[in-house]
C-alpha cells in the first residue's frame, strides 16, 4: 500500500505524498515500527506547530507593522480574512474529530487531494480542512436522510 501511495505521490508530482510514503517504509523496513504509535497520536500536532510557526515568522521577524495589524483588524478584506480563518479553524476541528472517529477516511482523502493536484491544479495543505469539508458534508447528507 505504501509503494502504491509513493507511485501516485510521484506521478501526482506531490512531493509531501512521496515523502511521507518514503519515510513509513524506511521505519517499516527499518524494524522502527515503535515510532508509529508516536506518530499516530503526535505526529499532526507537530505538524501544526511548524505550520504555525512559519505562518508567525513574519510577525518574529518584524516584517509586519502595527499599521498592517490595524489595516487587517479594520478593512474589509481584514474583517474577511478573520471570518475565513475562524471558519477554517472550526472545519478543520471537525475534520480532527472524522479522522478520529474514522481515521481509515484518510485514504479517501488523500485520493481527493491527488486528484486535486492533478486536475485542478490544487495545493494539498493537508487533511484537516479536506476532513473537515467531508464532515460537512457527511453531515448534511446524514441529515437529509
Amino acid at each position: 500500500m505504501l509503494v502504491s501511495l509513493l507511485l501516485v505521490g510521484i506521478i501526482a508530482q506531490s512531493n509531501l505524498i512521496a515523502i511521507a510514503a518514503c519515510v513509513l517504509l524506511i521505519l517499516r523496513f527499518s524494524r522502527l515500527h515503535f515510532i508509529f504509535p508516536l506518530l499516530e497520536r503526535r505526529g499532526l500536532e507537530v505538524g501544526l506547530l511548524f505550520l504555525l510557526l512559519s505562518i508567525l515568522v513574519p510577525i518574529a521577524q518584524g516584517s509586519v507593522t502595527e499599521k498592517d495589524l490595524i489595516y487587517n483588524i479594520t478593512s474589509l478584506p481584514g474583517i474577511m480574512a478573520i471570518v475565513g480563518g475562524a471558519v477554517a479553524t472550526h472545519m478543520n476541528g471537525e475534520g480532527l474529530k472524522l479522522l478520529g472517529v474514522r481515521p481509515e477516511i484518510i485514504f479517501g482523502l488523500v485520493i481527493g487531494s491527488i486528484f486535486g493536484i492533478v486536475f485542478f491544479r490544487g495545493v494539498p495543505v493537508g487533511p484537516l480542512m479536506a476532513a473537515g469539508i467531508a464532515a460537512l458534508y457527511l453531515e448534511i447528507f446524514y441529515r437529509r436522510k
